[in-house]
């Protein structure tokens, strides 16, 4: 859909789950997983939702496909080796590597702006809190260090602030944080607000909410000063995901 809610348009039709989508850089292609093939994949189409491929071809789930800023790589999660790993794996679905080595769950990879940074969540101390990684892997560090669960981090685009979901208030909302986890601020106060993801510019964040009994999509100034309701639909909206189209 636009930016201001108008012109959906439904880019896959399948009797199953196609789940959170993933905009390329340039705005020319989509990862996104779906179980289409039994277990969850990661698939690519067109923006205009025509050549899927798929990208895993695993034998267990593999989702949450996050784009590098070139567009050259694809950091993702992965149960393949016996629990929830953060993989990357080029474009085109070759060379598939294992970044994370933790008996406990490590999903919701996210890129830093500069490509040298991986964010992800991790179930490592017994609730999820947000984690950092050099993109190779090394220099692990947790930036939340909280008794809430911290989820969803993804990094601004200028690569100063980090907008997470998180109950440690009690409910499920959106919060934001400097990129070293220091200075946590929350900017919305709902019942189940999740899965920010930054405009292009930084000045807004849309994300999903339960709405009146729906999940819905909202976008909001990134000062959380205005929110609008941008779906209004009856129906389950989730995973929004930004883009500028070429």
């Amino acid at each position: 859909m636009d930016a201001d809610g108008s012109n959906v348009t439904n880019l896959t039709n399948h009797i199953t789950w196609d789940d959170i989508p993933s905009w390329s850089p340039d705005g020319s292609r989509i990862a996104f997983e779906t179980n289409r093939d039994g277990n969850f994949e990661i698939y690519v189409m067109n923006a205009d939702g025509s050549s899927l491929t798929n990208l895993t071809n695993s034998s267990d789930l593999d989702g949450d496909a996050a784009w590098s800023p070139d567009g050259s790589r694809l950091a993702f999660h992965s149960r393949r080796d016996g629990n929830l790993e953060v993989y990357v794996m080029n474009a085109d679905g070759t060379e598939q590597t294992r970044l994370t080595n933790n008996p406990d769950d490590d999903w919701d990879p996210a890129w830093s702006p500069d490509g040298t940074k991986i964010l992800f969540r991790s179930q490592g101390d017994g609730n999820a809190e947000i984690y950092v990684m050099s993109a190779d892997g090394t220099n692990l560090g947790n930036l939340s260090k909280d008794p809430g669960n911290d989820v969803d981090p993804v990094w601004s685009p200028n690569g100063t602030s980090i907008a997470f979901a998180s109950d440690r208030a009690g409910a499920r909302n959106i919060h934001v944080m400097n990129a070293d986890g220091s200075n946590v601020r929350r900017l919305t106060d709902g019942v189940d607000d999740s899965c920010p993801a930054w405009s292009v510019d930084g000045s807004h964040i849309v994300f999903e909410a339960v709405h009146e009994g729906a999940m819905e999509i909202f976008v909001m100034t990134a000062d959380s000063s205005e929110v609008t309701n941008l779906t209004n639909s009856p129906s389950t909206d989730r995973y929004p995901s930004w883009t500028r189209l070429p």
